[in-house]
């Protein structure tokens, strides 16, 4: 009888802790070896290139996935809606989607600490009336989108005093709709985030800032609402906290989102006109160079906007020449006879490019490596191996970009420079250069996405109408 109970009892444990174990979502995602995560299609979050998944969001939960030794998935959602249905119907371990922290929001869903702070904005058209607090929106047409934390924030001001606030809702899951949506007049303001803002607005380059609608907000992930999440939301808070600890966190922002600074807005405007006006004629022949040069097109090109606003007979009062702008010892050495031909010119800058990140020291990787060959591209690689020596004087890491970018300027300082090995160079220029490059690059690979994005699964009420008219007509 005593090792009967002794039996049942070690039975009823394992049940028990097999239940456990059912219910804590860490263990299950652990069992079945795999990371779920729902995120949504935007140039901040999720979005497929020529070499596949990637994204701010989508890198960052790659990293936990790597370290929790899973592999991830992710579920696209196409709006906003849509990504918290994912979490209702327990189909998504967690949605990192850039969502912001919102009292509506936690009251439902558990939450992350926050890994990023924004702030919402009105964009409205250089040129036309430019609201400038929350009285004035009242009478104009705005358009947010669809279960969107602003769309919140416009009806608590409804509610708060302003009961003429009249906005449209867009069902959609890009903030990039709404910005075409002004740009081209069907409405007068949009309302986004300042990150997602940044980094569109070089698509957009006649969209300002009208003026900020609220304080700072979160960023968080969002969890199930109907499972227990402890352990999993223990192990999410201790992996941000030590990515914002070390570093990480502020490298990622560098990476993704880095390039939207320092490119004024004429500047903007200008590139995304030769976009559409200079660039056709040379796209054929820069995809071929750049396939030639195992290079990525969409860098090639935006060396030679850089370089010459893609005008092949481009000329420099110190006797640089052609689309990519080489000297006449450059050409020489790179086999290049006629600087003004187009695709020699091509040749010529993708082949020194290469070279250049050949000789750098093995140790520094993408995309670091790229933006290093390319701030040597415009003031030699000397004089970039001065600028790494002076960042590691200073306390940073010669084999990152973002460090070495901060210290270039300090070429063109004599207490600097009068202790390298090449001496003067304007590193300002160097540094503004790569940046450009960044820029432009991240607007015509955008571009490309957005020309190829997945669109949403056709629903009936987006069809069965125009096929009940055309049997109707056939009735007739």
């Amino acid at each position: 009888m005593k090792r009967l109970l002794l039996t049942l009892t070690a039975t009823v444990a394992l049940a028990l802790l097999g239940g456990c174990e059912q219910h804590d979502s860490l263990a299950r995602i652990e069992s079945r070896g795999e990371l779920i995560v729902v995120s949504r299609f935007s140039p901040t979050t999720y979005y497929q290139d020529k070499s596949g998944p990637t994204g701010f969001e989508y890198a960052l939960a790659g990293l936990l996935a790597q370290e929790l030794e899973l592999e991830l998935t992710i579920k696209p959602a196409f709006s906003l809606d849509g990504v918290f249905e994912h979490l209702q119907r327990q189909e998504a371990d967690f949605a990192a989607a850039g969502l912001t922290l919102t009292e509506k929001r936690q009251a439902t869903y558990p939450h992350s600490k926050g890994y990023y702070r924004l702030k919402p904005q009105v964009v409205y058209v250089a040129g036309t009336y430019k609201p400038r607090k929350v009285e004035d929106l009242v009478g104009m047409s705005i358009v947010v989108l669809a279960g969107s934390s602003h769309a919140q924030t416009l009806s608590a001001l409804r509610q708060e005093g302003y009961p003429d606030l009249q906005w449209r809702e867009i069902s959609e899951v890009d903030s990039m709709e709404l910005l075409e949506l002004v740009n081209a007049g069907e409405a007068e303001l949009a309302i986004i985030d300042s990150n997602e803002f940044d980094v569109q607005q070089s698509l957009y380059p006649r969209l300002k800032v009208a003026f900020d609608l609220g304080q700072e907000q979160d960023m968080v992930w969002y969890l199930p609402p109907t499972t227990d999440n402890e352990r999993l939301l223990q192990r999410i808070d201790q992996f941000i906290a030590r990515l914002q600890s070390d570093g990480t966190l502020e490298k990622m922002r560098e990476e993704y989102f880095g390039h939207s600074q320092g490119v004024s807005r004429i500047g903007s405007h200008t590139f995304t006109r030769n976009m559409h006006k200079s660039l056709p004629p040379y796209r054929k022949l820069i995809k071929q160079v750049a396939a030639e040069y195992q290079l990525d097109w969409h860098l090639l090109a935006a060396i030679a906007y850089q370089e010459s606003h893609w005008d092949p007979q481009a000329a420099s009062p110190t006797g640089v020449r052609g689309m990519m702008m080489l000297t006449l010892p450059t050409a020489r050495e790179m086999g290049v006879k006629d600087r003004l031909d187009p695709a020699q010119s091509l040749r010529g800058g993708a082949r020194y490019l290469k070279n250049i990140k050949r000789r750098l020291p093995n140790d520094i990787y993408e995309p670091d490596r790229t933006w290093m060959a390319l701030a040597a591209y415009n003031i030699g690689m000397g004089h970039l191996e001065d600028a790494r020596v002076i960042t590691e004087r200073h306390g940073g890491d010669p084999h990152l970009w973002q460090d070495v970018m901060t210290h270039l300027p300090l070429l063109q300082k004599s207490k600097h420079y009068q202790n390298t090995r090449h001496g003067y160079a304007r590193g300002k220029e160097a540094a503004t250069y790569v940046q450009n490059i960044r820029h432009y690059y991240s607007i015509l690979e955008w571009q490309d996405i957005q020309q190829n994005k997945v669109l949403p699964p056709l629903r009936a009420q987006d069809y069965l109408p125009a096929a009940l008219s055309n049997l109707s007509l056939r009735a007739l």
